[in-house]
Order: C-alpha cells, then structure tokens, then sequence
C-alpha cells in the first residue's frame, strides 16, 4: 500500500479537478506482443488525469522495473496470504506466474481523484467486470497474426518453447476479444495511443454512442474480417 501512495504523491501529476460520480476504471487486456504495456505507459505519461493499478506479482522484475512502480513484486507464500485475506479485487494465474490487483490499488487513485487503468490478463478481466461493473473494458487488437509473431520473436529474450506457448496463449486470448466492449488495433503505436486516449475522452463525456461506432469491439472486429476468421471467431461471436 505505501508504494500506492507513493506514486500518487509523487508530484509526477497534478491531480485536476473532477467530479468523484464520473471517475472512471479502464480494463485494458491483449495478448503478449500486442504493445499494450508500452501503449498503457504512454496513456499515464500523457494523461494527467489518469494512474496505474499497481499489480502485485510473483515473476520475477525484468530490465529496469520497479518494485511499487512496474508491480508488486511478491513471493508466492505472500500473494497467496493476501488471497486468504481477501484483499484482490482480481487475481489470475498466467504462465505459472500469480498477478493480482489489490482494491486498495483502486480506492487510493480513486480517492485521490484519479481515473484509473488496469493492465490485466482476460481471466483477470473477467472477475474485474463481475466486481466492477462499472469498469469500462478495452481489448488491444494486433494488426494480424503475423506481426504479433514478428513482435514476439523480435524481442529476442525468449526461448522457442516460451514464444510457442506464448503464440497458442494469444490465441485463445484473441477468441475472448468479444467478451470486450471496446477494442483499439495497434497498427502504429502512435495512432493507437491517440486512439485510446480519444476513446478515453469520449469515455469521461460520456458519449457512449460515438464511442461504440468508433471503437466498439463489434464494429472493430467486424471491419476486419480476414482477421477474425483466421482467428477462429464466428459471425456469431459478435
């Protein structure tokens, strides 16, 4: 919790006024290699408004990240006390590695004033929505199958069993897309950034309409049928 707050604290924003009925919890999911952490960074970079749920984890820091700025890094004997005491307002299990959101992540941003965005595995998603119904939910699309495997490969930090399983985890990941309510494709991360962020505005005037014909996850998907079929999404998924 003190690293919450440290954030909030920092000075790196300055938190604007805004009305406590119109806060708003983004959802943002998308398989691996699709550029959501780099396009969720850029989000809390550029918006004053806006503040990361720090997760809790129990993978191991990767490069330069940061203990209470990147996640919480904790042992598995920690999280699974926190689990106990029921202190996620989510929690999922990923490539054998535990990521949970704490609701004292949410109610910290929130009571400070900020909207809040969540960078979250779909199975965390989907316990968010049932606890959150409020939570407004966003799926980062690649611009094909192709390019998600030419971003995974291009890392050059994994093993080729850990980019197979990455592959087939993206798959099913892609299939739950629909389970959205909106979806923004990362072609260019510039224009996906631009994208969310004026999904992000449209949010806050709550001009629902122009956002789902926009970027509502139907109409995404429904004007990129090559990609949905190669994806194994039926006309009925949407």
């Amino acid at each position: 919790m003190g690293a919450d707050q440290e954030l909030l604290d920092s000075g790196r924003k300055e938190r604007k006024s805004i009305d406590p009925g119109r806060r708003v919890s983004l959802v943002v999911s998308a398989p691996s290699g699709t550029g959501k952490t780099t396009i969720c960074h850029m989000l809390v970079e550029r918006d004053p408004e806006l503040v990361f749920s720090v997760s809790h984890t129990t993978r191991e820091r990767r490069g330069d990240e940061q203990n209470g700025v990147d996640y919480h890094f904790v042992s598995k004997e920690t999280f699974q006390e926190m689990v106990d005491q029921g202190a996620f307002l989510e929690h999922a299990e990923y490539r054998g590695n535990c990521y949970g959101t704490s609701h004292a992540a949410i109610e910290q941003a929130m009571s400070a004033g900020f909207d809040v965005l969540l960078e979250i595995e779909v199975e965390g998603a989907r316990q968010v929505r049932e606890s959150l119904p409020g939570a407004v939910s966003i799926f980062i699309l690649p611009p094909s199958l192709e390019e998600l495997e030419r971003r995974l490969r291009g890392r050059q930090t994994d093993a080729e069993d850990v980019i197979q399983s990455r592959l087939d985890i993206a798959g099913t990941e892609l299939r739950s897309a629909p389970e959205y309510r909106f979806a923004v494709i990362n072609d260019d991360l510039d224009q996906a950034v631009a994208d969310v962020m004026e999904l992000v505005k449209l949010i806050r005037n709550e001009e629902w309409e122009r956002a789902d014909e926009i970027f509502g996850c139907e109409h995404v998907l429904a004007h990129n049928p090559d990609f949905v079929g190669r994806v194994g999404l039926s006309n009925g998924s949407l």
